[in-house]
This record gives structure tokens, sequence and C-alpha cells, in this order.
């Protein structure tokens, strides 16, 4: 089954692409074929695949604005195991000319269709903010994988990304669905973080993965050198938890592929 995954919170620093290009280096140290769009102007999981941003011919942007096929604009991401459709801050002046389009909502999911029977997972890095880049993404997704830490505050945010998920699946994309909340720069020493997790596993239920990511120095600076913790350094902590997230993910899609059966 094709799986078209948003990583998405509206709030920064909470491991959104660091999730992102790590989650896409796991899924595809397990054979699967994984093409990673970058529509976050800051261009960080661009060039935390080991592509420099600035040095673009193509980009998500042409793509966004019909000035190129998704085709043209998917390159391979470097010694990474998955191929990427880079961004950079040209896609915030794709957000401003979409405004004025009609279906501008609809213009990744269209974009998309040409090469999606072509992957296992397509996972969308969003920027951090709900604006017409992140509803494209959720136009065009089949869920909605969200990272958060466990903060209080992390909690507030939520609601909003929620309801935003909500309007989207009434309006545009009835499949969209959340799929999962993953716990990031976890720190089991803190309280705090227990207390969270319960909070998120008594309202979420099973939609909360059982994986959880923890602060790791190594993942942290595995995005300097251009290239996927698992590459990096497969043997910290940050990257055996994105295996087994990979992992827990392709455990998911085989009991639905059975109950669907």
């Amino acid at each position: 089954m094709i799986r078209v995954l948003s990583i998405a919170n509206q709030k920064g620093g909470v491991g959104k692409t660091t999730t992102c290009v790590n989650l896409a280096a796991s899924l595809a140290a397990t054979k699967r074929k994984v093409l990673l769009i970058d529509l976050d102007p800051q261009g960080n999981a661009t060039m935390g695949c080991g592509v420099e941003k600035n040095d673009l011919k193509i980009t998500t942007c042409d793509v966004l604005l019909g000035e190129s096929s998704a085709f043209e604009a998917i390159i391979d991401a470097p010694d990474c195991g998955f191929d990427i459709m880079p961004g950079n801050e040209e896609l915030t002046l794709s957000e401003v000319k979409l405004l004025q389009e009609i279906g501008r909502e609809m213009k990744l999911r269209n974009a998309l269709e040409a090469v999606k029977m072509n992957y296992d997972f397509i996972l969308i890095d969003c920027p951090p903010s709900i604006n017409m880049l992140t509803v494209n993404a959720l136009t065009a997704s089949d869920g909605v994988l969200i990272p958060m830490q466990c903060e209080y505050y992390a909690l507030e945010g939520l609601s909003s990304l929620i309801n935003t998920i909500d309007q989207i699946k009434m309006t545009v994309n009835p499949q969209l669905e959340l799929y999962g909340l993953l716990r990031t720069m976890v720190d089991q020493r803190v309280n705090l973080s227990d207390e969270v997790s319960e909070q998120l596993i008594n309202h979420f239920g099973e939609k909360v993965f059982r994986t959880m990511v923890p602060r790791n120095v190594t993942l942290a600076e595995a995005p300097s050198f251009g290239r996927p913790v698992l590459i990096h350094d497969r043997k910290s902590r940050g990257a055996i938890a994105y295996l087994a997230l990979a992992g827990e993910m392709l455990r998911r899609g085989d009991e639905a592929s059975k109950s669907i059966e």
C-alpha cells in the first residue's frame, strides 16, 4: 500500500525535519523505495541529505507553480538510499503566488500523481506553521505523523493542528487521517516526560508510537555532516530509535493489510 505521510507540527524545534530525514533513511534501509519532499523554506531536510540548497536548478517551488514536473525535480540523495525533491527559500515565493491560484491546495497532490507509484513511502517535511504549503502537503497525504516533545506547551499546539487535519478531511481530502504521534527528544530522567507521555496515551491510545526518540548528541550533529544518523553512526541511540520506528510502521501496515483481507 502506498503511504504518503506529512511530517507536521506548527511548533518548531520538535524534531520534525530530523524525523523526516532519519525515517526516510531507516525505511530505505529495509529495502523500501522512499521519496522525501522538502516543503520547508528553510531547506534543512535538503541540507541534511547532503544536497546544497543554494545550488539547485529545480526545486519543490517549481513543481508547486507548475513550472517543472515532479519527475524533473526529484534527485538522488547522495549515499542516503532514497530520493529527494529538494526545497529552499524559494518556497516562500511559491506560497505567495499560490494564494492567487485556483485549486491552490491541490498543486502538490496533482504533481505527485505521475510519480507516486514508484515509491513505497513518500514523506513530506512541512514548514513549522499552518500555511498554504502545509495545506498542500495535507491534501496530498494519506496520513499525518506528528513529532512532539513531551512538554506542556507542545500539548497546547497539538489541538490546532488536529483541527486543521479535521478541516482538510472534511473538505478536500476525506482519506486523511492522524497516522501517529512520535515522542521526540525524550529524557526519561525528567518526570514531566512521563506525565505528558501518559496524557498522550490516555487521549490518543494506539496512535502514539511505542518508539520514543531520545535526546542524542549524535542525532543532533549528523545534519552538520549532511547525512542521516544511520549513515553517520548506525550504533547510536538515535539511529536505533528511528530504525525501531520504521519497523513499527511496517508492522502497522502489515496489520492493516490483514484486517482488510
